[in-house]
Parts: structure tokens; C-alpha cells; sequence
């Protein structure tokens, strides 16, 4: 085993940091969504930097890393950027919409979309999450019915991450409903094409850096080309994603967690009361290491499913494992953090701006409970089938598994 990062990543890693200080600085929004216009201009240089393309291949404009790599970089620009926000923003394009290009898109739609995508110059989103199917997946009510060479999407989606300012969306649609597994189709559509449109942006709790919206379809009409994987091959498409996000995603907030630690520990070192720096009270250096416990033991799990990806594991229970423990991590150094700096961690700060943004990460990407139906289901424990699901028509007793699931508030 080696714990090290090689040279190479670990001199990318430095540069990202780098970057993400000098160009990215800044509190996220204090409420509502970041500025269209500057959210763009900060797009654009970190598309130079080859942030938003990181793991695409080369040939199409990535930079072509691998998932260690990708979650390394990931997590400097969780540690380099006080908007984690826009960090989760990049991740949930690079993971959740571009990836699924990469993966199964044709040479035709690959040569089309990628080079823009990693660039900077256009944004992707992807929509599954639906008002009345978060993680019942399969209840996804949009349907798309073939006409002719092309196919008519109708349906809403909610919770779409970067959809005020997305160029192009990777919609998930029922082509056969009660089909089960094979029931969905996902498609790539630009947003303007009629019959598309993005409602106003939500103001959120955390992550207000990352711009989420509502979106529909009315009569939207896409080529059959527009089709990406196969039609029926939605849910291989979604759960595909889903192994680069519960993974690499999440690496940000251990560069976020880092940040807010090593600031903590300043702080307690020096700030005193009865004469002494607080860090010199037991109380306080005992949460100091436990919140160091969580990080590392986050981390430790996090880059142990970047090594499974990068070596193409279909293993799920790793990524589910670091998901659970890096987001679970995230809300309790948030917490500490505010704790330790009394009333000043009340105010407006980097340590309750953690907190605040930890809390979706407990929801978003299969909510924690689901994570551990799913972790359950693979211990033997599930009674065959992913927890939380119901066998609809047409779906199969065995073989191909039933989709990732996941609540509302999902990239």
C-alpha cells in the first residue's frame, strides 16, 4: 500500500490549491444565487485550468486522469476554494453529466459535446430528481414517446444542479414505464431547445454558490441521436454517474474539512481564557483530535474508492462507505467548529458556512439511509434486492441490479 500521492498529482494538487486561492477567493453568496455573470467568469478559468474536464480522455480536451488523480484535484479545490459551492457545481458536471458522455455516448456525440464541456465554455446538468421521485427513482413520471427519428419529452425535474446556467442537460425519461430497470432513457439536450425551460433559482440552506433549479419539458422534441447509451439504458447511464460522484465528488469537502481544521486549530491555539490558550484545556484538544479522527478516517475510505474506480472495481460498497463517512464527517467538524469558537462561530464565518453546506451532503447522491440499505442489501442483509426499492413489472428477480437511488436535492 501506498499512501503517498505520486509527483506528478501531488504537484497538480499544489498548482489547484494555488489556483483556487488567487482566482477563486471569496465567501459564497449570502443568500439566493451567485451572480450568473461572475458564477460564469469563475467557470471559464477554471475550464483553463482543466478542472471542469479533468477525467475526460485527452483526445476530446480532458486533461484524462484517473479517479485517484480526479479526487485529488477535487479535494484542492475543496481546501483552495471558500465557495464549496462552486466546487460541488464542477464536480456535479464533470461527474454527473459528463462522465455519462464519456461513458456512453457515441464517438459522434463525444467529438460534439466534450471538447466545449471541458474547456469552460459550456456547462452541463443532469436531471433526474423529480418532485414525486427522489429515491424511488423508477417513479420518474417525465416520459419521452418515440415519433418517427425523433422522441417528445414531457415532465418536470427538481433539484438540478447548475440548471440556471446550463448549457446543455442529461435528462433522464421513462421510454417504458413500469419497464423496471430497462424502463428509462437518458438523453442529451441543449437548453434551447423549445419546449425546455428553468425556473428561478432556489435559495438553499448550503451550496449557495452552486445555482439548482427547477426544470421542465413541455412538448420538447430531440432527435433519436439525442439518445445517449441505448434507449432502456438509463438507469446503467445514472448508476455509472453515480460511482464517479459518490467518490470523487465528495472529495471536496475533505479539502473543505481540511481548510476549516487547520484554521480551528489556530484559533485554539490562540485564543485564551483564565490566562491559557484554550487549546491547552482538555475539552477542547479532545474535540480537536476527534474532529482530525473523522477527516482522516473519511479520507482514508474516500481515496480507497478512487483506487477501486481507477482500477475499474464494480465493488459498490466502497464508494457507498465513503459517502457515508465523508459527508457524516462534514456536518460533525462543521458542528465542532462552531462549537470551539463560541460565539463567534455563530457568525458569518467558514466554520458554520461548513456546516451549512455539509448538510445536503447527507441527502444528495442517495441519501445516507439509502446508502446503508444499499451497504446492507450487499452484506446479505437486503433480502436480495436494493433496499428501498419495490419490483415493478418487467424488472428482473436477478441479474441486473435495481438503479442507484436517491432523495431530492441531488446534483
Amino acid at each position: 500500500m501506498n499512501f503517498a500521492f505520486d509527483d506528478d498529482t501531488e504537484e497538480m494538487r499544489e498548482a489547484v490549491e494555488r489556483f483556487a486561492r488567487r482566482e477563486l477567493g471569496g465567501p459564497p453568496p449570502a443568500a439566493g444565487a451567485p451572480d450568473p455573470a461572475e458564477f460564469r467568469r469563475r467557470w471559464q478559468l477554471a475550464g483553463k485550468q482543466g478542472l471542469v474536464g479533468s477525467v475526460v480522455p485527452e483526445r476530446y480536451g480532458g486533461s484524462g486522469l484517473d479517479a485517484v488523480a480526479a479526487a485529488a484535484v477535487m479535494e484542492a479545490l475543496g481546501y483552495g476554494c471558500p465557495d464549496t459551492g462552486f466546487a460541488f457545481s464542477v464536480a456535479a458536471h464533470l461527474f454527473a453529466a459528463v462522465m455519462p458522455v464519456v461513458e456512453f455516448g457515441t464517438e459522434e456525440q463525444k467529438r460534439a459535446l466534450l471538447p466545449a464541456l471541458c474547456s469552460g465554455e459550456r456547462i452541463a446538468a443532469h436531471g433526474i430528481t423529480e418532485p414525486e421521485a427522489g429515491s424511488d427513482t423508477l417513479a420518474l413520471r417525465t416520459r419521452a414517446v418515440r415519433d418517427g427519428d425523433a422522441y417528445v419529452l414531457d415532465g418536470a425535474k427538481a433539484f438540478t444542479t447548475n440548471a440556471p446556467v446550463a448549457d446543455v442537460f442529461v435528462v433522464q425519461a421513462a421510454t417504458a414505464p413500469g419497464g423496471g430497470y430497462f424502463g428509462l432513457t437518458a438523453f442529451v439536450v441543449d437548453a434551447d431547445t423549445p419546449g425546455l425551460t428553468v425556473g428561478p433559482p432556489y435559495d438553499k440552506v448550503g451550496l449557495r454558490g452552486s445555482p439548482t433549479a427547477d426544470v421542465r419539458l413541455d412538448g420538447c422534441v430531440v432527435p433519436a441521436s439525442a439518445v445517449l447509451g441505448a434507449e432502456g439504458a438509463g438507469a446503467s447511464v445514472f448508476a455509472g454517474s453515480m460511482k464517479w460522484e459518490r467518490t470523487c465528488l465528495f472529495a471536496a469537502y475533505l479539502g473543505a474539512m481540511r481548510r476549516v481544521l487547520e484554521s480551528t486549530v489556530a484559533y485554539a491555539g490562540q485564543r485564551e481564557q483564565f490566562g491559557i490558550p484554550i487549546g491547552g484545556f482538555q475539552a477542547v484538544s479532545h474535540r480537536v483530535v476527534d474532529m482530525t479522527l473523522a477527516v482522516e478516517s473519511a479520507r482514508l475510505l474516500l481515496y480507497k474508492a478512487a483506487w477501486g474506480l481507477a482500477r475499474g472495481s464494480e465493488d459498490e460498497v466502497a464508494p457507498a462507505l465513503a459517502k457515508l463517512a465523508v459527508s457524516e464527517a462534514a456536518v460533525r467538524v462543521g458542528l465542532d467548529a462552531v462549537q470551539l469558537r463560541g460565539a463567534l462561530g455563530v457568525l458569518s464565518g467558514e466554520a458554520e458556512t461548513l456546516l451549512r453546506d455539509a448538510l445536503p451532503s447527507r441527502i444528495f447522491s442517495g441519501t445516507n439511509e439509502i446508502q446503508k440499505n444499499n451497504i446492507a442489501r450487499a452484506l446479505g442483509l437486503g433480502g436480495g434486492r436494493r433496499a428501498g426499492t419495490r419490483r415493478r413489472a418487467g424488472t428482473p428477480r436477478s441479474g441486473a441490479p435495481d438503479p442507484e437511488r436517491r432523495d431530492p436535492q441531488a446534483p
